[in-house]
C-alpha cells in the first residue's frame, strides 16, 4: 500500500493505492490541514507516504508532524533533471513545481505520444510533454476562480457573481464567466496547435476545474481525476516502496 497526497494552495488530496487500483481517497481544505491526521488514523500503520507539496514550508510540516509517528516512511516529491521516463527541460530543473512534476509523470503512464498537460486549480499550468518523454516547457496562469477573483478585487464595479458561459454574454456576470473561460481555453489550444498534427496527440486534464475545460476544449483531450496521486504513486514505486 502506498499512501499519496497532493498538497495544493486550496485543497490537500489523498488517497491509498494498492497496486492495482484507489482503495479509498480524501479531500480537504489545506486550511483544515490538521484534520489529515483523523483520516490518517484509519491508514495501514507503517505504510510509505509520498507527498506533492505547493502550499508552502508550514504546510509542509504539518503533514510531517501529523504522520511521522504512525508513518515514518514519508518522503516530499521534488522535480529533478529525470524520473519514471520523464526528462526535464527547465533550466533550472528544481525549480518546476513539484505538482507539475507529478502531473507529467502521472501522464508519461497514460500516454505514450506527446500531450499536453493541464492542472486546473488555483493556478492553471499548460505542460508539452513530448512522445519521447521529454518535458518541453509550459504555461502558468490564473486559475479561473482566481481571474473572476481578480477582476472583482481590482474594478469598481465588476461582481464576483456566478455567470453562465455563452458565446454571446448579454450580461456581466455571464461576460466575466465567459471572458475568463475563453481565456483559460484559448491558452490550452494555442499550445496545444504546437502538437496537433504529431500521431495520437491529446490533452490530459485534472484539477477542481478540470470539467469546465473539458466541456468547451475544441481539442482531444481526457479528463484524469487523480493524476497528480498518479504520478506519486509511480515515483513511490519506482524509489522501491511496496505497494
Amino acid at each position: 500500500m502506498i499512501i499519496a497526497i497532493d498538497a495544493g494552495n486550496s485543497r490537500i488530496k489523498w488517497g491509498l493505492h494498492d497496486g492495482a487500483g484507489w482503495r479509498d481517497s480524501g479531500v480537504l481544505a489545506t486550511a483544515d490541514v490538521t484534520w489529515l491526521s483523523e483520516a490518517a488514523d484509519e491508514w495501514p500503520a507503517g505504510a510509505p507516504v509520498v507527498v506533492c507539496n505547493v502550499a508552502g514550508a508550514g504546510i509542509a510540516e504539518n503533514i510531517r508532524a501529523l504522520l511521522a509517528a504512525r508513518h515514518p516512511r514519508l518522503s516530499f516529491l521534488h522535480a529533478t533533471a529525470a524520473a519514471c521516463g520523464v526528462r526535464n527541460r527547465y533550466a533550472s530543473p528544481a525549480q518546476l513545481g513539484a505538482d507539475r512534476w507529478a502531473a507529467l509523470i502521472g501522464a508519461r503512464a497514460l500516454q505514450t505520444g506527446s500531450c499536453l498537460v493541464v492542472c486546473a486549480g488555483t493556478a492553471t499550468t499548460v505542460d508539452l510533454l513530448d512522445a519521447d518523454g521529454v518535458f518541453r516547457g509550459g504555461l502558468i496562469l490564473p486559475g479561473l476562480a482566481l481571474m473572476r477573483a481578480a477582476l472583482a478585487s481590482g474594478t469598481a464595479q465588476l461582481p464576483l457573481s456566478a455567470g453562465q458561459f455563452s458565446s454571446e454574454p448579454r450580461n456581466t456576470a455571464d461576460a466575466i464567466t465567459s471572458g475568463c473561460l475563453y481565456a483559460q481555453l484559448g491558452a490550452v489550444e494555442r499550445a496545444f496547435a504546437g502538437i496537433a498534427s504529431e500521431p495520437g496527440a491529446h490533452c490530459l486534464l485534472t484539477g477542481g476545474a478540470a470539467g469546465e475545460l473539458a466541456a468547451h476544449l475544441k481539442v482531444p483531450c481526457r479528463l484524469v481525476d487523480n493524476l497528480i496521486l498518479d504520478g506519486l504513486v509511480r515515483f513511490a514505486a519506482a524509489q522501491g516502496n511496496t505497494v
